[in-house]
C-alpha cells in the first residue's frame, strides 16, 4: 500500500475498533476516505444488499445519490454480479452507467464480504476526474473494505 493509505489504514483500523454500530463506522469510514482525498473523491459511500436483487443506498459522504440499483446494473451492480473491484476510468464509456450525479466522471467500486464470503454491499468512490483511480487505490481501498468487514461483517 501507498504510504497515505497506510496511514489512512491505521487511523480507520483505530477509529473503528470494537464498534458495533453499523450505520456509525459507515458514516465513520466515508468521512475519513473523504477526507483523505479531498481533492480526488467527490463521492465516497456505501450501498447495501437488501433482499434478494436490490442494493440500497447507505451511508455516504458527498453530493445527492441514488436510492436503489439492482443486480447487474450500473458499475455498483456488476462489481456484486463480477464478485470483484470495478476500476472505471471512464463512466460515459461504462454500458448501462447510472448517472447518479452528471458531476462523476470516473469511479471504482469494491464489493464487501463477510467472513463466510457473503456479499453485504459495496464501496462507491467517484471522482470528478476522468481515470483518477489505479492500482495503488484498488489496493489501499480494498484492503480497508477488508478491515471494515473483519469490524463489522458479523454484525450485518
Amino acid at each position: 500500500m501507498t504510504p497515505q493509505y497506510t496511514t489512512l489504514y491505521q487511523q480507520i483500523k483505530s477509529l473503528i475498533a470494537n464498534e458495533t454500530n453499523v450505520v456509525g463506522v459507515l458514516a465513520n469510514v466515508s468521512a475519513a476516505l473523504r477526507e483523505a482525498f479531498p481533492e480526488r473523491f467527490f463521492w465516497v459511500g456505501f450501498y447495501l444488499k437488501v433482499g434478494d436483487g436490490m442494493l440500497k443506498l447507505g451511508p455516504f459522504q458527498g453530493s445527492v445519490a441514488c436510492y436503489n440499483i439492482p443486480y447487474g446494473k450500473g458499475v455498483c451492480g456488476t462489481a456484486w454480479k463480477e464478485g470483484r473491484t470495478l476500476v472505471v476510468p471512464d463512466v460515459e464509456a461504462f454500458p448501462g452507467h447510472i448517472a447518479c450525479s452528471s458531476l462523476s466522471r470516473s469511479e471504482i467500486v469494491v464489493p464487501m464480504y463477510d467472513s463466510a464470503h457473503q456479499f453485504w454491499g459495496v464501496l462507491d468512490i467517484d471522482s470528478t476526474a476522468l481515470a483518477d483511480f489505479d492500482e495503488p487505490d484498488q489496493e489501499g481501498l480494498e484492503a480497508i473494505v477488508a478491515l471494515v468487514m473483519d469490524e463489522i461483517g458479523d454484525l450485518m
